[in-house]
């Protein structure tokens, strides 16, 4: 075995992690979760079958279904529905969000809690049937591949991304060549002009281009990502047509593969690979791999970044319309998806498609029938017609079930966004974007943010207690910038107050039609801090 792997790949190399799947199926669901713990590394490697350990401990595992770029058909919700209200049963009741419920995550998946090992093989079954897996939703290779969630529908989409999205996610599910990357490995199409996929945090991202000729296709980004060290992807200076994407992808994992570091799993992440190599040097290392001629970048045509799609919108499609409800902090009720599977069928074009942002479009209205829908039960929980905060906040799992997270995130969120809601009057805003994680992993990309929220500890005259650095101005598309960290350990108690004052000047120093995050931006971190504290 190579001198100097981390114990990851050793495991790796030891058995390819894919192998676990016939495990679960034949041994562990049948000895239960001792049997897992017996086997070394085979905690690692369940998570090339999108299953994680609880903090809980015991039978107790999260599972991610792998959608690329967010499109389900109606069945496909319906499963998914019915094994979170059959599956996903808790020991007790969330005070805010009671049982039996999913997540709905900011890479267009859905992942759900408490599942038993026992139940797994069934879940695989059902998911088969729709023509779904969990297979690589998780472990290092290529998680699920991003895209604008109303591809194929939005009136600015330049290129159709999400067939190339899903023919991308087709040759990487599975295949044992790049399953056993240096670590995870995370792809975007976008076709629109509105970066809805994120191109910018994101391995490779891909953006709509146009040649001189009049061809377009995509220009290719790479490096992008967030956690410690976040980075914006860089320019390699490289046009691919839709044909193309597959091939472009293929030979940027196996730079990866090759190149990425699997001494330290800290520094095992493109974005280091990329500022390592510069982007011509990558370049040039994509150009010996690739098995087709490089040619240079063509004409961006992205013009902004979009954060979601909520409320009532036409489609290119005459007649037609979609609806984004939103679903705060991603979470819902198992029963909930299959009623949303229903309506998808009963009044639109028999799709739920996911977002980003974690919300939920019912696309394929006809106009005749968009009353109707948006007099059903369901769209008065999720809401196609939210506060702007309500519209604007994302959260991770938190320290409910993470074991990383330091504080509790989802309740937490959807109250603050509540109360800002119902405190301060921010009629005609759009989404105010509050992205809370729960510790340093960024997985609910507080970078990006208006504001946003890491957990961390805060020290009070009674103690320690959960707190959180909070950072402002953050934002994607033309004027990308991740936020300035203003204050530290904040205690969570005193948040909601905080938000309430810096609302309250922004509204009141806001210059004609500018947003919070460039309200932000141009006011001094200082007097940021000083509202915060509660100062001027």
């Amino acid at each position: 075995m190579p001198r100097g792997l981390n114990q990851v790949e050793r495991w790796k190399l030891e058995r390819h992690p894919l192998e676990v799947k016939r495990a679960v199926i034949e041994r562990y669901s049948k000895e239960g979760p001792q049997s897992i713990a017996g086997v070394d590394g085979e905690l690692e490697r369940l998570k090339w079958v999108g299953i994680y350990p609880q903090k809980q401990g015991g039978d107790a595992f999260m599972m991610r279904f792998k959608i690329p770029g967010g499109v389900l058909a109606a069945e496909q919700a319906r499963a998914i529905g019915e094994i979170a209200a059959e599956f996903a049963e808790g020991p007790e009741e969330n005070p805010v969000f009671g049982n039996n419920y999913l997540d709905i995550t900011t890479r267009q998946d859905i992942q759900v809690h408490w599942i038993r090992i026992g139940d797994v093989p069934e879940i695989w079954r059902r998911l088969e049937e729709v023509g779904m897996t969990t297979v690589q939703a998780c472990g290092d290779s290529a998680r699920n591949v991003l895209c604008c969630p109303v591809s194929g529908l939005d009136r600015e989409e330049v290129v159709h991304a999400h067939p190339v999205a899903r023919a991308i996610s087709d040759y990487f599910t599975g295949n044992r060549e790049y399953a056993n990357l240096p670590r995870k490995f995370k792809m975007s199409v976008t076709g629109c002009r509105e970066d809805c996929a994120q191109a910018e945090i994101n391995d490779i991202g891909m953006l709509p281009a146009r040649l001189e000729d009049g061809t377009l296709g995509f220009n290719v980004r790479v490096g992008g990502g967030l956690s410690d060290g976040p980075r914006m992807a860089s320019d390699i200076d490289v046009f691919v047509r839709p044909e193309e994407a597959v091939e472009i992808t293929r030979a940027i994992a196996h730079v990866y593969g090759e190149l990425g570091n699997r001494e330290n799993r800290w520094l095992a992440r493109m974005r280091y690979l990329v500022q390592e190599l510069g982007p011509e040097g990558f370049r040039e290392e994509l150009k010996k791999r690739a098995r087709f001629e490089l040619i240079p970048a063509g004409e961006d045509l992205t013009r902004h970044y979009r954060g979601d799609h909520v409320g009532v919108h036409a489609q290119k499609q005459a007649g037609l319309y979609y609806v984004g409800l939103n679903v705060t902090v991603g979470r819902m009720g198992g029963a909930d998806l299959v009623e949303a599977a229903r309506l998808a069928e009963e009044y639109g074009g028999g799709e739920v498609r996911l977002a980003t942002d974690q919300n939920l479009i019912l696309p394929g209205v006809p106009e005749e029938r968009l009353d109707g829908l948006l007099a059903e039960p369901l769209l008065k929980r999720y809401s196609p017609n939210p506060g702007p905060f309500e519209r604007g906040v994302v959260a991770c799992t938190g320290n409910e079930f993470c074991r990383f997270a330091i504080v509790e995130t989802k309740a937490r969120a959807k109250q603050w966004a509540k109360h800002m809601d119902e405190q301060v009057e921010a009629g005609g805003q759009e989404a105010i974007r509050m992205h809370f994680s729960g510790c340093s992993a960024s997985c609910a990309q507080p970078q990006i943010g208006d504001i946003g929220f890491r957990g961390e500890t805060a020290k009070t005259p009674d103690g320690i207690t959960e707190g959180v650095d909070i950072g402002l101005g953050g934002s994607l598309g033309r004027d990308a910038a991740f936020i300035d960290w203003v204050e530290g350990a904040k205690p969570v108690s005193e948040v909601p107050e905080a938000l309430v004052r810096l609302y309250r000047r922004y509204a009141k120093e806001r210059r004609e039609g500018e947003r919070f995050h460039q309200w932000a931006r141009r006011t001094p971190n200082r007097e940021l801090r000083a509202t915060i504290r509660g100062g001027v």
